[in-house]
């Protein structure tokens, strides 16, 4: 091979090095934003989570007038007992214990907010455990609270939470076998 050929191809690859580094530091930075994109298709930098219980919201959030006012500060869920609690986003355990004798667990989520909750009948996690989303928090106790906040706000959890919806489908008529449903999808907003 001629010189100049050579040396040409050696500096081509000394530059596709330098971008390949470059470009995984890149992506390696955007990592946290990407894991916000959700499989169902939602803007980047939108949350949406499946709710941490399939039950009917029986007292919606209300914000407090004050810091000690009266008010409900996440989503009262009405369940059977012994419903089994699932964690809507992956982080860690900040708290786990008794507070006026009901149990709760608070999960710290990679964005900084702090999902609660309350109600539950037993969770076997503990402060400094993992959790990833979907794992089970715990069972009820007859009702969930599912709180969430932003630093020391309350924020409203139900924005965040999606449902799953069946897609709509052809199924013949002649007689023959349907195909099996598709998954159902994360449906936001």
């Amino acid at each position: 091979m001629h010189r100049s050929c050579a040396r040409s191809l050696s500096m081509a690859s000394k530059l596709s090095m330098r971008l390949s580094k470059v470009l995984s530091k890149t992506l390696l930075g955007l990592s946290p934003l990407l894991a916000v994109f959700s499989v169902a298709g939602t803007a980047l930098g939108e949350t949406c989570w499946l709710p941490p219980v399939d039950a009917p919201v029986v007292d919606p959030f209300r914000p407090p007038a004050c810091t000690w006012c009266a008010g409900n500060r996440g989503l009262e869920y009405g369940t059977p007992s012994g419903t089994i609690v699932r964690a809507v986003a992956a982080g860690e355990v900040t708290f786990s214990g008794t507070v006026a004798g009901e149990r709760y667990v608070v999960v710290r989520h990679a964005d900084g907010r702090r999902a609660t909750y309350g109600g539950l009948e037993s969770s076997s996690l503990r402060t400094g455990d993992a959790v990833v989303a979907g794992v089970s928090v715990g069972l009820t106790a007859g009702h969930l609270h599912f709180g969430l906040r932003d630093g020391d706000t309350y924020v409203d959890p139900a924005p965040f939470l999606g449902r799953l919806v069946g897609r709509p489908r052809l199924v013949p008529d002649d007689g023959t076998a349907a195909r099996p449903a598709p998954p159902p999808r994360l449906r936001c907003g």
